[in-house]
């Protein structure tokens, strides 16, 4: 394979930050850190490359997560299968980890493949899976995309630390985190 030149990078929260900031508000997810958290994350990185949107040329975007989207599963889990009541909609929707990916697609005007992988375990903190990147190589080498925002995100687990707060925090214990890398040939 080809290697993969770094056009931009950011991370969740900011390794330069004294204290945590939260995460801003994602109008349309609720329940849950881990969209606005992938948003954000992706935000910065593509800011840090092309100021405000829209980004031209064909960008990929690729989400990696092992874990996904815990605290809505659990409250799918609370509010659906536990009481045997209706799912909210919204939950519904924002449990597909390709609608985060549509915000950001149609925010930022991209225009190449959305893809969600599910590595088989989550990298350290601040890296990307080889997996994702691999597949990274691949979108580009296809022509699919001439760049591809690759995203590793990890939501701390709500039930071990303490509950999802909302703003980054998952709670005492935790604190989810993401990277962001914008790639493209070298």
């Amino acid at each position: 394979m080809t290697a993969l030149r770094i056009l931009a990078e950011a991370a969740w929260p900011d390794p330069d930050a004294r204290e945590p900031e939260p995460l801003p508000p994602l109008p349309g997810f609720a329940a849950s850190s881990f969209n606005p958290l992938v948003a954000e994350t992706a935000e910065r990185c593509l800011r840090a490359r092309h100021g405000a949107a829209p980004a031209p040329g064909r960008t990929a975007l690729l989400l990696a997560s092992a874990g996904g989207d815990r605290a809505t599963a659990r409250a799918i889990e609370t509010a659906a299968a536990d009481t045997g009541r209706r799912m909210p909609p919204l939950l519904f929707f924002q449990s597909n980890p390709n609608a985060v990916l549509g915000h950001i697609a149609a925010r930022w005007g991209l225009t190449g493949p959305v893809v969600a992988i599910s590595p088989a375990q989550a990298p350290p903190p601040g890296r990307v899976p080889q997996d994702a990147l691999d597949l990274a190589e691949l979108l580009l080498a296809d022509g699919d995309a001439e760049q591809v925002l690759v995203i590793a995100a990890e939501q701390a687990d709500p039930a071990e630390d303490g509950g999802d707060t909302g703003d980054g925090n998952a709670g005492p214990g935790g604190t989810d985190r993401a990277v962001a890398l914008l790639v493209t040939t070298a």
